[in-house]
């Protein structure tokens, strides 16, 4: 049985496609047709933009409710998707391969955690008096940014989402949302509850489709704000895009993240949340730890746990309940995979486990190690997305920070060690945007992003909210 949809989600209604082109979803486990849904056009994202201006220059709209409506309005929606969360978290797991273990506590539980934490910002939000400096005061106001397009991901599609649409929504923003080809029968469910909480008309809309699409919905003139969540080859071409406009941007992009083991970690006590940092989803996280500095007097030790934690990682169908690791999203994802465990073994790295597919039917990659990797090779400056480690040596504290801040990227990283005190002291000196101490978790109330080639700009927190707002300082007693 496939899930098959006909029409897009428009300004509140599901109405026909401009256009017969559909996106075909394909199992990454079986390789078979698993549904479709239409596959959006110029036209439609016309058709969203304008829904979405006209739902927010409503004088009586969702703009111009106070926090606590809006707040309630997000509730519903998050009853919606709770009530929905088992058969969310099916379909994130049949189409990208991601275990369903973790598509419950990802896809299906985070967004409407988000909803609540964004919907309570709403309520507490209230304009700043600032004393001035000149005999006056200031009272600065806080206003929704307009029409925003979100554009997100394959890896996480629901949880990234809600990166974008809770506080969007929260904010009093309105939204044209452009889901991943790979991943839209999630997208779909997600739009059904938003239908059946109720959302006002325009408020939220949904159009699929590939990069062409999304470069149209970028430089749309009627959208106010970007926010993107991809590689940073795509990321560029958006800056651009959003520069010649002067038209607000988030971007979060690549990672090349490194989990630095001190000296006295004990990996073995911490090996689940090892495996969380560096293996999670398949490897198809943008801030997981790929480049495992190990001490040169440890280095040997490291290599040996690294390597049996791949070779007894769990790796199968991504339904059931004891599979830590399914397949890649995709054949062109699991060839590129393949790529780069070519180049390592080219550029001298050692396999110590993996690297090769699992099955004849699905594109499963083993979970894959490389030791005797150096710093300047392929697999430990790229990107791969795939569940490929490179254990790298280190000699001195020194030399681990060069080394971890040698990489163009900056988003995540990890500090392994049995005193908490000096991980945070260590975990300062690195060049990122985040950092974990034994471990690495979103969390809702910080800030998340990258530094340089990983983005710019914030989401989650405050800050989260922040970007979707204007800011506005009306001068008082001013004479």
């Amino acid at each position: 049985m496939t899930i098959d949809y006909t029409d897009l989600y428009l300004d509140g209604r599901w109405v026909a496609p401009a256009t017969n082109s559909v996106v075909p979803v394909i199992s990454p486990s079986t390789e078979a047709r698993i549904g479709s849904v239409p596959e959006g056009s110029e036209a439609d994202i016309d058709a969203a933009v304008s829904a979405a201006r006209t739902a927010f220059d409503d004088p009586s709209g969702w703009a111009h409710w106070d926090g606590k409506r809006r707040a309630d309005a997000l509730a519903l929606f998050a009853e919606q998707l709770q009530a929905r969360g088992e058969e969310t978290a099916t379909r994130v797991s049949s189409q990208n391969g991601m275990p369903i273990s973790l598509a419950r506590q990802f896809e299906s539980g985070f967004p409407a955690l988000l909803l609540q934490y964004y919907g309570e910002m709403a309520v507490d939000s209230q304009d700043e008096v600032r004393p001035g400096m000149l005999g006056g005061s200031t009272v600065v106001t806080r206003s929704p940014i307009g029409v925003v397009a979100a554009i997100v991901p394959w890896n996480v599609p629901q949880a990234i989402t809600f990166l974008k649409l809770a506080p969007a929504l929260a904010a009093g923003c309105t939204v044209v949302l452009k889901p991943a080809p790979e991943t839209v029968l999630d997208a779909f469910l997600m739009a059904e509850a938003a239908a059946a909480a109720g959302l006002p008309p325009g408020v939220l809309n949904v159009v699929p489709g590939g990069r062409e699409l999304g470069a149209y919905l970028v430089g749309h003139p009627g959208v106010d704000k970007v926010s993107f969540t991809g590689s940073t080859a795509a990321g560029r071409a958006i800056a651009r895009t959003c520069g010649d406009l002067l038209r607000p941007v988030t971007l979060e992009l690549g990672g090349k993240s490194a989990a630095i083991v001190l000296d006295d970690a004990n990996l073995t006590d911490d090996i689940e949340s090892f495996f969380g940092a560096t293996m999670l989803n398949n490897g198809q996280i943008c801030w997981l730890c790929t480049r495992v500095l190990a001490p040169a007097t440890r280095y040997d030790e490291i290599v040996d746990i690294v390597t049996d934690l791949a070779r007894n990682t769990a790796v199968g169908d991504p339904l059931s309940d004891t599979t830590q690791m399914g397949p890649l999203v995709s054949q062109r994802q699991r060839d590129r995979v393949e790529g780069y465990i070519a180049a390592g073994r080219n550029d001298g790295g050692r396999v110590t486990t993996g690297g090769q597919r699992v099955a004849e039917r699905g594109w499963f990659i083993e979970p894959t190690v490389f030791a005797d990797v150096r710093p300047e090779h392929t697999i430990a400056r790229e990107e791969i997305f795939g569940p490929v480690l490179s254990v790298i040596s280190y000699t001195d504290e020194d030399d681990a920070v060069a080394i971890a801040n040698s990489s163009q990227y900056g988003l995540g990283g990890t500090v392994w060690t049995a005193d908490a005190e000096r991980g945070a002291q260590f975990a300062r000196r690195i060049a990122s945007g985040t950092v974990g101490i034994n471990g690495y978790a979103n969390d809702p109330t910080a800030p998340f992003g990258g530094i340089k080639n990983s983005g710019m700009g914030r989401e989650l927190g405050p800050e989260g909210l922040s970007s979707y707002q204007n800011l506005k300082s009306i001068y008082l007693d001013v004479r």
